[in-house]
């Protein structure tokens, strides 16, 4: 009796004991997903974005090392100098996609497919009209309350367009049973499309995994394309690979200015290029915020003290007011000078007119209040094309040579490359009317021609002709042509 007493009570301990054991273990384990869904920098064990990533990474999909992922694995292997420049251009934007990744419960390796969409450039632009870092096409933007103005467009925003993104992600992944292939594929071709694949192999007794669907040859890449990149960096030591310098926390803060904010301006106190300002906050297509309330800007994390000091000027409400007006039936330049209180000279420099004649649903920049024209004249991107000089673009501009040189930073004498950007202002005075405008690379298709090109990426076609020394004679089905273009 006495044995089998004393085997029952050790029995309890052993079972209560486990209990505890195992209890205890869940509690950990919960309160370091939170802290790492909370914050994540408060984890200083992660060296580096990558070592998080690796440590981190918990996909239930199978990794498939086929012939086809092995052949973008062994492009990338080829050049890896080339391969950590294109990594590294994630930089200012990795950590902030982590974090709404795991705010959302979403597996963080989702984060690696603004590389296999833009390469993470926020102003991309596809030739199919996809969009920025995520390449959100118009109606899933609206959609996803990626709103557009005349001054701004969200799918081109960093920050607001991958909140959006892991919200359809979410959506997806949920939708496709957590199985990130079939999310990605879903990413990519869309998830009608998708169904349609899955009921299809339904229906013939077939598997429905990615590999067995029948989907587009595009969707059929992109996947193996992503695993080919998840493989590379989760394994980089294996390969060989030196991982980019990103640290794991916060690079960019976000600040909230009480009004309108010229973007040069802005840069100038900041003291950092206009191109970064302009990378991260690429939703503003224009040459300044729109004019309301407040304005939101993300600045690099080491520029923030500079707005903790009194003397910031961007604290104080900025007396310049803009306005952009869309020309209407009857309008002429007296009347909308009235209205607006400025002047009709103001109103045609600031626009570039030559005259007075308005064109009906032209889009004009107006000054609010008597405001002098020389100290906020815009300044545009030029994009340098074949013959250009300094001396043939000032003249163009009616600007001094030694002027045009000072506003870039060049010597007067300097040859210009094909491409390449140069700002045209007043003198020292850089305001920017226009959208960013960058060149990209577009392939001709079979039944292009230069006003097909033209209108989809609503550029002339004389520009098309300059930048690249051609006519149309010479547009080949397979030719690759430079475009100046506007990222809105």
């Amino acid at each position: 009796m006495e044995r089998q007493l004393l085997t029952t009570i050790l029995i309890s301990i052993l079972f209560f004991g486990c209990q505890q054991i195992e209890v205890s273990q869940n509690i950990k384990k919960d309160t370091a997903i939170k802290e790492t869904t909370n914050n994540l920098i408060s984890k200083p064990e992660y060296e580096d974005i990558w070592s998080y990533i690796k440590q981190n990474n918990e996909s239930k999909t199978e990794v498939i090392l086929n012939d086809q992922v092995l052949s973008y694995m062994n492009m990338h292997l080829k050049d890896l100098d080339k391969f950590k420049e294109y990594l590294n251009d994630s930089y200012y934007f990795i950590y902030f996609v982590i974090n709404e990744l795991e705010d959302n419960n979403l597996p963080i390796e989702l984060a690696l497919l603004p590389y296999i969409e833009s390469n993470y450039d926020p102003f991309s632009i596809s030739s199919s009209g996809a969009v920025g870092m995520w390449q959100f096409m118009p109606r899933t933007g609206r959609l996803y309350k990626l709103n557009k103005s005349w001054w701004s467009e969200d799918r081109h925003d960093p920050f607001r367009s991958t909140e959006a993104a892991v919200d359809y992600l979410k959506y997806l992944y949920q939708r496709f049973d957590e199985d990130i292939y079939l999310t990605i594929a879903a990413y990519n071709a869309g998830p009608s499309l998708l169904d349609r694949r899955i009921n299809q192999n339904k229906r013939k007794g077939d598997q429905v995994d990615f590999w067995s669907l029948n989907v587009p040859a595009q969707t059929k890449n992109y996947v193996p394309k992503y695993i080919a990149l998840r493989e590379l960096i989760l394994n980089s030591d294996n390969y060989g690979i030196k991982m980019p310098a990103i640290p794991f926390e916060p690079v960019v803060e976000k600040i909230i200015i009480p009004s309108q904010v010229e973007i040069l301006a802005l840069s100038e106190y900041l003291e950092i290029k206009p191109e970064l300002l302009y990378k991260l906050n690429a939703g503003y297509t224009k040459w300044a915020s729109a004019p309301k309330d407040e304005s939101i800007f993300y600045i690099p994390i080491e520029k923030y003290y500079l707005f903790q000091s009194e003397s910031n000027p961007f604290n104080e409400i900025n007396e310049i007011n803009w306005i952009s007006h869309i020309v209407k039936r009857g309008d002429n330049l007296w009347d909308l000078a009235m209205k607006y209180d400025t002047e009709v000279k103001i109103i045609k420099e600031i626009n570039y007119l030559n005259n007075d004649l308005l064109s009906i649903d032209d889009t004009l920049l107006i000054p609010l209040g008597k405001t002098k024209s020389n100290n906020f004249i815009p300044y545009e991107m030029y994009i340098v094309s074949e013959g250009d000089s300094l001396w043939s673009i000032s003249k163009k501009y009616n600007l001094e040579v030694r002027d045009l040189a000072k506003m870039n930073s060049l010597n007067e004498n300097e040859f210009l490359q094909l491409g390449q950007q140069l700002s045209i202002g007043n003198k020292n005075i850089h305001r920017n009317m226009e959208s960013k405008k960058r060149t990209i690379l577009y392939s001709v298709k079979q039944g292009d021609n230069l006003y097909k090109i033209s209108e989809l990426f609503d550029v002339t076609i004389k520009s098309i002709e300059e930048i690249n020394n051609f006519d149309e004679a010479t547009l080949m089905p397979g030719q690759i042509i430079k475009i100046a273009i506007r990222a809105f």
